[in-house]
């Protein structure tokens, strides 16, 4: 498969198939945001109003893991690129800083936004999320938090970290999609293929490799983040945790007792049925959930 064959915005009708979605496909382009010197931000642009939501997805995914939601949802919004990732440059302290994540993004939304907007952040970009929430609370309406708390550490993250941090190239494509088949093996073959191809490309000698890896790895050491935990309790928004309760989860009973501890008045809604990424696992609930806690 040629990498010149990949049209990103032609596979929305899979989306919808898939999930039975009776929806109009809205305009959607892609973007670019300057947010230091020549560096740039992407991401997707659903429809051509003023979005009404802020989308960031997790740790080596892109912009395009929230297609099926972003059909669902049927509102204007946009889902960023983080750095490192999809479309958008490096970050100059790597693909997992999420301090220099949250200036980037916090540029980027300074240029694309009327006023504050819902955040939904997933995983790493829930992470990236907090910081945001917390140092432009102006951007900020409210926080949804995917499957992801301060206290997710490398031991609950581990079978997600084997995944990523396994081959760095592929020969060829079906080499690529049985890895990804079997690390997800409750997924269909037709949504993982269609995931590789908005998140790998075919390099000039024929062999395969995630858009993530494109980037060499940072050799500067990347600003801390400080007390997250600390961060999230300071919060004045409304915060929600959407916490998947299938296998691949990445949050635990400690994490939510901790987390409700800090807020007392957010809120945790289990969901059922899905794992670490609820937005592939159950991907029109989530849009639910959304429309209910993205006031």
């Amino acid at each position: 498969m040629e990498e010149t064959s990949y049209d990103e915005f032609a596979l929305f009708h899979e989306n919808l198939s898939e999930w039975n979605l009776d929806v109009r496909v809205p305009t959607v382009r892609r973007f670019f945001v300057a947010v230091d010197g020549l560096r740039q931000i992407s991401g997707l642009a659903w429809g051509d109003e003023d979005p009404e939501y802020v989308l960031l997805h997790g740790g080596a995914q892109n912009a395009h893991t929230f297609d099926t939601v972003a059909l669902a949802l049927e509102q204007p919004l946009i889902a960023l690129d983080l750095p490192g990732h999809g479309h958008s440059d490096a970050s100059p302290f790597g693909g997992s800083a999420i301090v220099g994540h949250a200036h980037d993004v916090e540029w980027a939304l300074v240029q694309l936004l009327s006023g504050p907007r819902p955040l939904v952040g997933m995983s790493m970009g829930g992470l990236t999320s907090i910081l945001i929430a917390h140092d432009r609370p102006d951007l900020v309406r409210s926080l949804i938090l995917i499957d992801i708390t301060p206290g997710v550490n490398a031991d609950k993250a581990r079978h997600i970290t084997d995944f990523v941090n396994g081959p760095t190239s592929f020969d060829n494509f079906d080499e690529l999609l049985e890895r990804t088949i079997s690390h997800n093996p409750t997924r269909s073959v037709s949504s993982l293929r269609r995931g590789i191809l908005h998140n790998a490309v075919q390099r000039s000698d024929g062999t395969w490799v995630w858009r993530h890896q494109r980037h060499p790895k940072s050799d500067l050491t990347a600003p801390d983040a400080g007390d997250l935990w600390a961060k999230l309790g300071e919060l004045t928004m409304p915060v929600t945790l959407l916490r998947g309760m299938a296998p691949g989860s990445v949050v635990d009973d400690a994490d939510e007792s901790e987390f409700l501890r800090r807020l007392p008045g957010a809120s945790v809604i289990h969901v059922p049925g899905a794992g670490h990424s609820i937005q592939g696992d159950a991907p029109l609930e989530l849009a639910a959930l959304i429309r209910r806690f993205g006031v």
